[in-house]
């Protein structure tokens, strides 16, 4: 049985957390407000102090998409302080229904709601969700706190989420600078996965590691990733200016192996909130190259479209539209 409106949707990083409403079926996502995760003890804490002060019943139905494994009862966020039960959570905010999805999953069912505007693609645009035959496969990727990897398949009447933790697979090079980056990484790290260089957690250490690499000397070990991306496109640091382009070539090829993975012939589309800080430096890199540089695969990945998500919010449909295949 549904649960009446207003609903609540939210999409929790290890940083942030994005609360909206819906008002009614197929409405958008309303009255969105963005809380720090580290500011509240768990989601019971953040819901309430975002419905502080609202008039209206509260929302007896919420999903809420979460940067983490969400198989069991029990969910720690991978990034985040937040640890709590899903079932005490439920009971202690009277729902109806809880919902709680991985966030890539909220992400990925987003993309069958993207418009043009929420979207800067790279060449042609990619082909609207709505037109693609049942069967097709639609990717997204994006480096926020993380670095989180999910997909989206039409089937007869919904979408179908395909969910993982793809952002620690293991990160290939692409050519000898790459690998000696890399190099200098596993000094400090025996496992270096894709979120370890294409994430904000990560940017410090390829940073570091690129350093390393062009043996110049330049102290970087104390930048925060916001650092590196202002001192890279101002060009006042040649580590940090090249660790930009190597995060963005390694970020084309890892999405490329992503599209050969799950035959993403819809599109892979860039998510989360570091790309898009890039402006013109993204679309002016080596990630297109990248992406298609796969040797006997090169025609397969360039008939595949690229778009980079410009609209931070758009999780939070993609949680909307989980509410509504649940309860339909």
């Amino acid at each position: 049985m549904s649960a009446p409106y207003p609903w609540l949707v939210a999409d929790v990083g290890g940083t942030n957390a994005r609360f909206g409403t819906v008002s009614g079926p197929g409405a958008e996502v309303e009255d969105v407000r963005v809380l720090p995760v580290a500011a509240h003890a768990g989601p019971a804490a953040a819901v309430r102090h975002y419905l502080q002060g609202r008039d209206g019943p509260a929302p007896r139905s919420v999903a809420m998409a979460l940067a983490t494994p969400v198989h069991e009862d029990r969910i720690a966020l991978t990034n985040g302080a937040w640890d709590f039960s899903r079932r005490a959570t439920q009971a202690e905010l009277g729902l109806q229904t809880f919902l709680c999805l991985n966030d890539f999953e909220a992400q990925a069912l987003s993309l069958p709601r993207l418009r043009p505007h929420q979207l800067r693609p790279w060449g042609e645009a990619p082909v609207a969700a709505q037109q693609v035959p049942v069967g097709t496969v639609l990717a997204v990727i994006g480096p926020g706190t993380g670095l989180g990897v999910g997909g989206v398949v039409r089937a007869p009447g919904l979408w179908l989420t395909l969910p993982g933790e793809g952002g620690h697979a293991t990160l290939a090079p692409g050519n000898d600078f790459e690998s000696e980056v890399l190099c200098h990484a596993r000094r400090e790290f025996p496992h270096v996965s894709a979120e370890r260089f294409l994430s904000g957690i990560g940017l410090p250490v390829l940073c570091r590691s690129v350093a390393a690499a062009l043996g110049q000397g330049e102290d970087v070990a104390a930048l925060t990733t916001e650092q590196i991306v202002a001192r890279g496109l101002s060009g006042e640091s040649a580590a940090c200016a090249r660790t930009l382009d190597v995060f963005c070539a390694m970020l084309g090829g890892f999405a490329g192996s992503v599209a050969l993975t799950l035959g993403s012939r819809g599109g892979v589309f860039i998510g989360g909130g570091i790309v898009p800080r890039l402006g013109e430096r993204f679309f002016q890199s080596a990630f297109r190259a990248r992406f298609e540089a796969k040797g006997r695969f090169q025609p397969f990945l360039a008939g595949i479209s690229t778009a980079l998500i410009i609209d931070t919010l758009a999780a939070l449909s993609g949680a909307a539209l989980a509410l509504e295949q649940a309860q339909a």
